[in-house]
């Protein structure tokens, strides 16, 4: 706790998912948070839960290199977690160009600002993802694995994670790279995702619709241990042997998409939804699962939840939210 106690931390997409519970952490261990917002959600679970008051926020986006430096200057920031991004992928498939700018010439943008100075900022943790990965036949991925993302969301990730490793090997930037399953958890509002989605039909009493088929397997994470996983990578920076090094972090445990969908009718009783498989969704990866060797060996992390007791508190969290809807 100590560590964190009164230390200047910026957040990229810290209202986002993902960001919002970092953020809640953070903000619990007493550091001083900056967030960059570009869009205010009202319904954002970092401000439905009453941490958005307790944090300074800047509004802008990722392409405004102006905007990232002066934050990075003005508020004498220590420590940047980066993990503002377009993260949707069908949102990609669709309008490649504003995924680009956001993942690919905001990451940069922010590696500038952070270059520019590096007197002060003592650590940066860049958020990747599995997806930067592309695809593989040989499983599980570990961090060795060449980074060749070939639709358009993961080309922006593959580029992103590159950009960091970049920055840190040429001008020796203080940069640490997480690459995370599939993260879940309370809080996340893109409900053509599956976990929300599906919770959230379920709760309406409708059958679940799947894109897919049904069958990709994948790594899915709760979010409370992808959290500690981004703490731990910015703890243990400096004590790395050099900068720019990458940890996946993900249950190693791969999951089909209908034993995902299962599980959660199971959770809210109601087996009898049977899922509808449209068998139609473009540019999916078939097979992911992450080797979290690594992160185990290096930084004393490993996932403490399971899919099940993951999956319990985040249907508990969204039956509640949606019921005040």
């Amino acid at each position: 706790m100590d560590f964190w106690r009164e230390r200047p931390v910026f957040v990229t997409g810290g209202t986002g998912f993902v960001g919002s519970w970092l953020v809640r952490e953070l903000v619990d261990r007493g550091a001083e948070v900056v967030c960059l917002v570009r869009d205010e959600v009202p319904a954002a679970h970092l401000n439905a839960c009453g941490y958005r008051a307790r944090v300074a926020t800047v509004t802008g986006s990722l392409e405004d290199h102006r905007r990232l430096e002066r934050v990075v200057n003005e508020y004498e920031i220590d420590t940047v977690f980066h993990l503002g991004a377009q993260t949707i992928v069908g949102t990609a498939h669709r309008s490649p160009l504003s995924t680009f700018e956001a993942n690919i010439r905001g990451t940069y943008n922010l590696l500038e600002a952070v270059r520019a100075h590096r007197r002060t900022v003592t650590r940066v943790v860049v958020a990747s993802t599995d997806k930067a990965y592309g695809q593989h036949e040989v499983l599980p991925y570990t961090e060795e694995a060449p980074l060749q993302g070939r639709h358009p969301y993961d080309v922006s990730k593959s580029c992103a994670d590159l950009l960091a490793q970049g920055y840190a090997h040429t001008y020796d930037l203080p940069v640490v790279i997480l690459r995370c399953g599939n993260v879940y958890g309370g809080g996340d509002l893109n409900f053509n995702r599956l976990v929300p989605g599906t919770i959230r039909t379920v709760l309406r009493g409708e059958r679940p619709v799947l894109r897919s088929d049904g069958l990709a397997t994948r790594d899915y994470l709760y979010v409370r241990d992808a959290v500690a996983a981004y703490l731990l990578a910015a703890e243990r920076l400096q004590t790395l042997p050099r900068p720019g090094e990458a940890f996946n972090a993900g249950c190693e445990v791969p999951v089909t998409v209908l034993e995902v969908v299962r599980l959660i009718l199971s959770l809210l009783d109601r087996p009898d939804l049977e899922p509808v498989i449209l068998d139609s969704a473009a540019a999916e990866i078939p097979r992911q699962y992450l080797s979290a060797e690594k992160a185990r060996r290096v930084l004393g992390w490993r996932p403490t939840y399971s899919l099940e007791r993951g999956l319990r508190e985040t249907t508990a969290w969204y039956r509640e939210f949606l019921a005040e809807r």
